[in-house]
């Protein structure tokens, strides 16, 4: 008969051993939330979508009546789009990259038609997804003439062995697989053009662009989504910086930069200063807080947001959805513009500052 000490090293080896084979489960995708996973802090409940168009500051009184309606039902038919997918039955990765196409599409966002130019006065468009059941990944930037990076973007993860092309070599692979070829007038908008003459130092241009930048509407977009599997999806696309250097990447297109999604955490969509995103790791950072320190999706968000990233100089916001449903929106700006949808159905769009308190 073992001794009481011997027992006791038994018992705590089975229990070593019953939680490892618990992590391996996890591991394998048999549960979507880790074991002991914290309790939901503050947030938005129940939430299946969710879309952004950029951190900044959008104060009340700052848009026409006009322009509030066109923000609106910009944000309204991706969450729709994306929304039907998941009733139906659609994976995640798929509402998330339907969702970012209509904003894609919308010139009121800075994606795809109303992306902004760079010193030389074009457009080169970043995207990225993620998948939070295998994480597979996809990524590009610089694309000059592909209508919707993100869609390129799910390519380069589904069609090759790469996670993330860029430039030229990447407009390539997009022809190569059948995308149509867009030419770069398709992108182009007077708004963005004027506020590259007002960058550029355009005395006539600088009028209206300083008035059109006050508000800061309309910038990088993304989507994360929850589907009825418990599976999570992010994705992120952006034309960049107003009179951006030619070739210059933000954090949009690189993965645990811009875009991260794991179905035992959280997934991110980000939004600001691209650079300092980078440097500060930040999708990943608040799915790392979640799963070592065992934070909430709202505690982690908020911790990078509005801790880590000031902390290094600059500032932006993030939406993040974990697999309970738990939207958190934090935003070191003013502001962020967002929406979602939740399990019912109802969609709510947040445009001015005081729409997404602080959390």
């Amino acid at each position: 008969m073992p001794s009481p000490k011997r027992s006791v090293l038994i018992a705590a080896g089975l229990a070593a051993l019953a939680t490892g084979l618990s992590g391996a489960q996890l591991a394998a995708g048999a549960a979507a939330v880790p074991a002991q996973a914290p309790a939901p802090g503050p947030g938005v409940r129940g939430v299946v979508l969710a879309v952004h168009g950029g951190a900044g500051s959008l104060p009340r009184g700052s848009l026409t009546p006009e322009q509030e309606k066109a923000y609106r039902d910009g944000l309204t038919r991706a969450l729709r789009t994306g929304y039907e997918l998941i009733k139906d039955g659609k994976p995640a990765l798929d509402a998330v990259e339907k969702a970012v196409n209509v904003l894609e599409d919308d010139p009121n966002f800075n994606a795809g038609k109303g992306a902004v130019f760079n010193t030389d006065a074009e457009h080169e468009l970043d995207a990225s997804l993620m998948n939070g059941k295998d994480r597979r990944s996809g990524a590009v930037a610089g694309v000059h003439h592909t209508k919707n990076p993100i869609s390129l973007a799910r390519l380069v993860m589904e069609k090759s062995p790469h996670v993330f092309m860029a430039g030229e070599g990447a407009d390539d692979f997009a022809l190569r697989n059948g995308v149509p070829f867009t030419p770069q007038d398709y992108f182009w908008t007077q708004r963005r053009w004027d506020q590259l003459m007002a960058a550029k130092g355009n005395p006539p241009a600088a009028a209206s662009g300083a008035k059109a930048e006050r508000s800061e509407a309309g910038g990088t977009v993304g989507a994360i989504a929850l589907d009825g599997d418990r599976n999570v999806a992010a994705a992120t696309s952006t034309g960049g910086l107003t009179n951006k250097q030619a070739g210059r990447v933000g954090d949009s297109p690189v993965i645990g930069a811009g875009t991260y999604a794991d179905n035992r955490t959280v997934a991110v969509s980000c939004t600001g200063t691209g650079e300092v995103f980078i440097r500060g790791v930040a999708a990943h950072d608040i799915s790392a807080l979640m799963e070592y320190a065992r934070m909430p999706v709202t505690k982690a968000a908020a911790t990078v947001v509005n801790q880590k990233i000031p902390a290094l100089g600059a500032t932006g916001g993030a939406i993040a959805l974990d697999a309970r449903g738990t939207l958190a929106a934090p935003h070191s700006t003013k502001g962020i513009i967002n929406g979602y949808v939740t399990r019912d159905g109802e969609i709510t769009t947040r445009l001015y500052d005081d729409e997404t308190p602080p959390e």
